[in-house]
C-alpha cells in the first residue's frame, strides 16, 4: 500500500497576521498508525522541504500521545523536513491521497492547479480521497467545490452529502466571514 500524505506550505491565517500551517496532531496520528501499518508513505507539499506547523496545534493543551512520539523520532522528523514537492507526484504511483489537517491548506491547496489535478486524478481513477478536517474546503473556492458536489452526488455513492460540511466562522472567527453556521454542500 502506497499513500500520498499531503500538507500545507502556507503559513499565514488569512489578513489576520497569525501565523498557521497544519494541525499537527492531524499529521502525527495517521502518520504512525500508516507507518506502523507498513504502508509506504510519501510526505509531499507545494514548495516542498519542511511545511509549517500551526503554532496553537503545539500548545501545551492540546498535546497527545502521537505528538510527543513524533517529538522523539528522528525517522518522522527528518521525513516532514523533506517533503517532496506537490508537482512531482503523479495518482498512478499511488493507492489513495490523505490530506492532513489546518488552516495553512485552505489557501496554498485549495487553490493549487497541482493539488486539484492530483484530487480529480484519484477521484477519477476511482481510488480513495481523505481530508482531514480544514483541509482544502474554503469557502469561494469555486475551483473544488464542484469535485465535492461530483462526489456527494455521484451514482456509485463513494462520498456521501451529509460527510462534506462547511466550518462556520463562530467556531472558526475571521476566517470564513459572513457565515454563522455550518452549512452543507
Amino acid at each position: 500500500m502506497k499513500i500520498l500524505m499531503v500538507l500545507t506550505s502556507h503559513d499565514q491565517l488569512g489578513n489576520t497576521g497569525k501565523t498557521t500551517g497544519f494541525w499537527l496532531e492531524e499529521f502525527a496520528a495517521p502518520y504512525f498508525v500508516f507507518r506502523d501499518a507498513g504502508v509506504q508513505l510519501t510526505l509531499a507539499s507545494p514548495n516542498g522541504g519542511q511545511p509549517p506547523i500551526d503554532p496553537k496545534s503545539d500548545l501545551p493543551e492540546n498535546q497527545t500521545d502521537s505528538m510527543a512520539r513524533f517529538k522523539k523520532d528522528a525517522v518522522a522528523q527528518k521525513a516532514l523536513s523533506q517533503t517532496a514537492k506537490l508537482a512531482d507526484m503523479k495518482s498512478q504511483d499511488f493507492d489513495t491521497i490523505f490530506y492532513v489537517g489546518g488552516h495553512g491548506p485552505m489557501w496554498d491547496l485549495a487553490e493549487s492547479a497541482d493539488s486539484i489535478a492530483l484530487l480529480e486524478s484519484f477521484y477519477n481513477s476511482g481510488k480513495p480521497i481523505a481530508l482531514v478536517c480544514h483541509s482544502v474546503l474554503r469557502e469561494g473556492t469555486t475551483s473544488l467545490s464542484k469535485l465535492y458536489c461530483e462526489c456527494a452526488t455521484s451514482p456509485d455513492n463513494r462520498v456521501k452529502p451529509e460527510f462534506l460540511r462547511w466550518m462556520s466562522s463562530d467556531w472558526w472567527p475571521g476566517v470564513c466571514p459572513g457565515k454563522t453556521q455550518a452549512i452543507d454542500l
